[in-house]
């Protein structure tokens, strides 16, 4: 019992000299950038529609894609018209579950971050549209459908690749790494995360590579 405090400490000494992998950050960074592209460019285009297209008219006149400067008070693709401050509050809602559900995964997939990026992206578009006019600005207009925006198609996209995450068979919401058991790290005398970024090492018929920076590492003789 009187050994405990100093084996805890020694846990804790050893824990924060592991530093923070940097990959993580750099994927957090991806993600946000995404979102800014495409709230960007989503603003942009919309921007342009209402300069250089006068309401209700389209560009060109006839055909299956057109450019037409419309206004809808309600969501994506003209549905639940009328209920823009409803939609507000549903917006706000969603960009939050949005950020719960990347934040409490460890490691974020590819796939993940590419969906949340896209939705949170188009969402935060639409919501500024709706607090700064009342109504969002749609000019997309392809065919049978209603009228769109970019906004509009992120978000689709994005709901479209979460579902098929959570659908595939043994899908995951991050990168799975395989950790070295104990005697495998005491008998070649590696660590089980990289000296390198701090990513967790992979086990190879050589020995070890970083799954996060790549770094390899050699089986040693005992």
């Amino acid at each position: 019992m009187h050994d405990f405090p100093k084996k805890f400490s020694r846990q804790t000494e050893g824990a924060e000299k592991k530093p923070i992998p940097l990959s993580s950050l750099a994927r957090h960074l991806i993600t946000g950038q995404l979102a800014i592209i495409i709230f960007a460019l989503d603003q942009f285009t919309k921007y342009v529609v209402r300069q250089l297209l006068p309401y209700r008219s389209s560009f060109p006149d006839q055909g299956f894609f057109r450019f037409t400067h419309t206004h809808n008070t309600g969501s994506a693709f003209g549905i639940l018209q009328g209920q823009n401050s409803p939609l507000i509050f549903i917006a706000i809602i969603g960009i939050t579950l949005l950020l719960i559900i990347y934040f409490t995964q460890p490691k974020p997939n590819k796939w993940l971050s590419l969906s949340i990026g896209l939705q949170i992206g188009g969402a935060v578009g639409n919501l500024v549209d709706r607090l700064h006019q009342g109504w969002v600005t749609d000019f997309l207009d392809a065919g049978p459908w209603p009228v769109f925006n970019i906004a509009d198609s992120s978000i689709v996209i994005g709901l479209i690749l979460l579902c098929w995450i959570y659908m595939k068979p043994s899908s995951s919401l991050t990168d799975t790494k395989t950790p070295l058991r104990k005697d495998e790290g005491s008998i070649c005398r590696n660590p089980s995360w990289c000296p390198e970024c701090g990513g967790n090492m992979i086990v190879t018929y050589e020995g070890w590579r970083c799954g996060e920076c790549g770094v390899s590492h050699t089986v040693q003789g005992n």
